[in-house]
């Protein structure tokens, strides 16, 4: 309606313009935070966020399955060890390993979707590859190579000993070959058994006296005197003629210069 001189009330399209520039001016640059620090509000999406960020993380560095030796984080390395089920074993000191992260209480076993595949096929990539630390089992036939004395038998315990059994591996390094060079333990009739101190107590295994690489973690005198207590009684391995004994880093060591021997001819 116009506004007539004699009325002094302003007009519905005056009073529209005020109000419309009122609500602009006053909501320009003004930031109303009084909703964002309200507890009420606040509070819950801390916990919240907190929740999903400890959740992840203790997911990563626990529950999480690690496939294979070369996805190990670095901070695994002599901090932590892998739990998991194995599933075959290669010679007498080393075999294949499937991670489950949290064993039983994580749902590995009896969840149907948190299950050790049972087919090799189901296996491939999917294995962490682990070397006995700190011990040496006669080698098998293998590259050519004839097999050491006792190297099957090594083979045939190790086997009987861990595999389709949990066992749990203190990793110390990822060596040249891609395996974790691990302590290993597995509970026997309730007890907890070093693998590897086991093996040289049977006389199937010898110290590893590689030059650079050993790993023993704090066992080494432990080891060692397993080592000889073993020779003492006379155990496996130990039962060979003194002359006619050749520990596994000598066998290798001859099979190194005679292929390099081969290898001279060859090039003649």
């Amino acid at each position: 309606m116009p506004n007539w001189p004699w009325n002094s009330k302003p007009s519905d399209d005056d009073d529209k313009k005020k109000r419309i520039g009122f609500a602009w001016s006053n909501s320009l640059n003004t930031t109303d935070w009084k909703h964002f620090t309200d507890p009420r509000n606040l509070v819950p999406v801390l916990l919240l966020s907190g929740t999903i960020i400890g959740s992840y993380a203790f997911y990563r560095s626990y529950l999480r399955r690690i496939p294979q030796a070369n996805f190990i984080s670095p901070s695994f390395w002599r901090r932590r060890s892998v739990f998991g089920r194995v599933t075959s074993v290669g010679d007498g000191d080393n075999f294949r390993l499937f991670h489950t992260p949290g064993g039983r209480l994580a749902g590995w076993g009896w969840l149907p979707w948190r299950r050790v595949p049972k087919e090799k096929k189901g296996l491939v990539d999917k294995t962490i590859h682990i070397r006995l630390a700190g011990v040496d089992a006669p080698e098998l036939a293998h590259f050519g190579r004839p097999s050491q004395p006792f190297g099957q038998e090594a083979l045939n315990w190790l086997t009987k000993y861990i595999l389709d059994r949990r066992v749990r591996a203190y990793v110390y390094r990822r060596d040249q070959y891609d395996r974790a060079v691990a302590t290993v333990y597995v509970r026997r009739w309730l007890l907890r058994k070093d693998v590897g101190l086991e093996m040289l107590r049977q006389g199937l295994a010898t110290i590893y006296e590689a030059k650079t690489g050993a790993e023993f973690g704090v066992l080494e005198g432990k080891y060692r005197r397993a080592e000889q207590w073993a020779k003492l009684k006379r155990k496996g391995m130990w039962k060979t003629k003194r002359k006619e004994f050749e520990s596994p880093r000598d066998y290798k060591t001859r099979m190194g210069n005679e292929n390099g021997e081969h290898k001279a001819s060859d090039i003649r």
